[in-house]
C-alpha cells in the first residue's frame, strides 16, 4: 500500500453513466407503484407523482454536474462539503456515512439480494449457524440465517472485485445495468404490446381517498416512495476523481442518466397499468411479478425475479464502489485515520477504505439490525443533498473564478428550489415520524464531539 498515489481514471462515459442508472435503478421500481396507487387513488396521479420526483432529483442532478465537472476528486459529496463549509462539516457528512447510512444501505441492498435469491433457493431463510451461551445467569442464543450469512459474505465478494480496479467493478456495472434495462425493456415491450390490457385502466379510480386532505397526505407518501426509487444519482460524484474527462463525462452522464432512469419509470408505469387494472394492482404488492405473470405466464415471475436480482447486484456493487471513496477522501485530509488513505499500487484502488467499509457494512448485515438503521439515515441523505447544492451559492460567491466546465441550467432557480423543497420534505417527515428524525440528527450531532476529539488526537500525535 503506499500513500498520495492518485486513483486511476478508469471509468469512461458509458461506466459513468452506468454508476448513475445502476445505482438508481434498484427494487423499488418492481414493488412501490402498487403502494402508491393505495395512497393517491389513480394512475394518473400515479404517474404525475413519478414525473414530479423524477424533475426533482433532475433538478439536484443539475447541481450536482457542476461541482462535479468544477472539482471532480474522489469524495464527491464531502469534497463539496469540505471546500465549502469547511472540515467540521466534512467530518459530519463522513461520520454519518461511514458508521450508518452508506455502510447500512449496502447491508440492506445485499439482504435484499438474498431475499430474492432465496426464491430460486428456499433453503436460505433456514438456520445456517447457532451458538448458546451464559451471559452470568442469562442464557443467550445467536441464531444466524442462510441469508444473513450469504449477505455479508456478497459484500466481501463484491468488495474484493472493487479492490482489483475501477475498470473492473466499472465493467461489471455497465454489463449488469445494461441487464437490468433489458429486462425493464421486456416488461415495458411486451406489456404494451402483448399484454391484451386496457388503456381505460388510466381513468378508473379506487375511490379510497378521503377528500382532499386525504389525497394530499397521499401525495406526500407516494412521493416519498418515488423519490427513494430514484435514490442514487448522487454517486457518481463519490467516483469523479476517477472518471476519464471529467469536464465532459461527468455533465452527460448525470443528466443524461437521470433522464433516461426518469424515462424508464414512466414506460414501465404506464405498462404496469396497461395490463393491470387499478383494483388488481392494489390487491399485490408485487405489480412487476403481476404484470409478467399476465403477459408471460409462468416465466413471467421468473424474469421478475431474475431482473430484481440482477439490478440489486448492480445497485450494490456501485454503492460499494461510490461509498468507499468518501472515507478515503477524508483520510487524505488528515480527517479518518491515515491507513484508509492507502491506494493499493497495481490496482490504484483505495483498498484499505474498501476493506474498512466491507468489515462495518458485513457486521450490519449480520446483525440483522440493519434495516433500522437504514430507514432512520435515510433522513440524514436528505439533510445533506440540500447541503451539498446549497453550497453551489457558497462557491459561486466564494471562487468566482473556479473553472466550471459546465454551469448548472437555470441557475439560481433550478438549485434553490431543489434546496427549499429538500427542506419542505426533511420538515414533513420531521412532523410525520418525529422520534426517526430525531434520532437521525442527534446521529449526525455526534459527529460534533468526535470531530474535536479527532482532531485534539491529530493534534498529539504531530507533537
Amino acid at each position: 500500500m503506499t500513500e498520495g498515489q492518485e486513483l486511476a481514471k478508469g471509468l469512461g462515459r458509458y461506466g459513468a453513466m452506468s454508476v448513475v442508472v445502476g445505482t438508481m435503478i434498484g427494487t423499488a421500481i418492481f414493488v412501490v407503484p402498487s403502494l402508491m396507487l393505495k395512497q393517491v387513488g389513480t394512475p394518473l396521479r400515479v404517474l404525475a407523482i413519478w414525473a414530479a420526483a423524477g424533475g426533482l432529483s433532475l433538478f439536484g442532478a443539475l447541481g450536482y454536474a457542476e461541482l462535479g465537472a468544477a472539482i471532480p476528486k474522489a469524495g464527491g459529496e464531502y469534497v463539496y462539503l469540505h471546500r465549502a463549509y469547511g472540515p467540521g462539516m466534512g467530518f459530519l457528512y463522513g461520520w454519518t456515512q461511514f458508521f450508518a447510512a452508506r455502510t447500512a444501505s449496502i447491508a440492506a441492498i445485499s439482504t435484499g439480494f438474498l431475499l430474492y435469491l432465496a426464491y430460486f433457493f428456499p433453503r436460505l431463510s433456514s438456520e445456517f449457524w447457532t451458538a448458546s451461551f451464559s451471559l452470568g445467569r442469562h442464557p443467550l442464543t445467536l441464531r444466524l440465517t442462510g441469508i444473513q450469512a450469504g449477505a455479508a459474505a456478497l459484500i466481501v465478494l463484491l468488495s474484493a472485485i472493487n479492490l482489483l480496479g475501477v475498470r473492473r467493478s466499472g465493467a461489471i456495472q455497465t454489463v449488469f445495468t445494461a441487464a437490468k434495462l433489458a429486462v425493464l425493456a421486456a416488461v415495458i415491450v411486451f406489456g404494451l404490446a402483448y399484454g391484451h390490457g386496457s388503456w381505460s385502466h388510466f381513468r378508473a379510480a379506487l375511490g379510497s381517498q378521503a377528500g382532499n386532505s386525504g389525497v394530499l397526505a397521499g401525495v406526500g407518501l407516494a412521493m416519498i416512495s418515488a423519490l427513494w426509487a430514484y435514490d442514487g444519482w448522487y454517486n457518481l460524484s463519490m467516483v469523479a476523481g476517477e472518471v476519464a474527462e471529467p469536464e465532459r463525462n461527468i455533465p452527460v452522464a448525470l443528466i443524461g442518466g437521470s433522464l433516461l432512469v426518469v424515462a424508464v419509470y414512466l414506460a414501465v408505469n404506464v405498462a404496469y397499468f396497461h395490463v393491470l387494472a387499478p383494483s388488481d394492482i392494489e390487491a399485490t404488492r408485487t405489480v412487476a411479478a403481476q404484470t409478467a405473470d399476465r403477459v408471460l405466464g409462468r416465466a413471467g415471475g421468473t424474469l421478475v425475479a431474475a431482473g430484481v436480482l440482477i439490478s440489486t447486484f448492480a445497485t450494490l456493487n456501485g454503492s460499494i464502489l461510490a461509498g468507499s471513496r468518501i472515507p478515503y477522501a477524508q483520510a487524505r485530509d488528515g480527517l479518518f485515520p491515515k491507513a484508509l488513505a492507502a491506494v493499493e499500487p497495481r490496482f490504484q484502488t483505495p483498498a484499505m477504505a474498501i476493506a474498512a467499509q466491507a468489515v462495518i457494512a458485513g457486521i450490519l448485515a449480520l446483525s440483522g439490525r440493519y434495516q433500522t438503521l437504514y430507514t432512520k439515515a435515510i433522513y440524514a441523505e436528505w439533510v445533506f443533498y440540500g447541503l451539498v447544492t446549497s453550497s453551489l451559492f457558497v462557491l459561486r460567491r466564494r471562487e468566482p473564478k473556479l473553472a466550471r466546465p459546465y454551469r448548472t441550467w437555470g441557475y439560481p432557480f433550478v438549485p434553490g428550489i431543489f434546496v427549499t423543497l429538500a427542506a419542505l420534505l426533511l420538515a414533513g417527515a420531521f412532523i410525520s415520524d418525529r422520534a426517526d428524525a430525531l434520532w437521525c440528527l442527534a446521529f449526525i450531532a455526534s459527529g460534533i464531539p468526535a470531530y474535536h476529539l479527532w482532531r485534539k488526537f491529530a493534534h498529539a500525535a504531530k507533537e
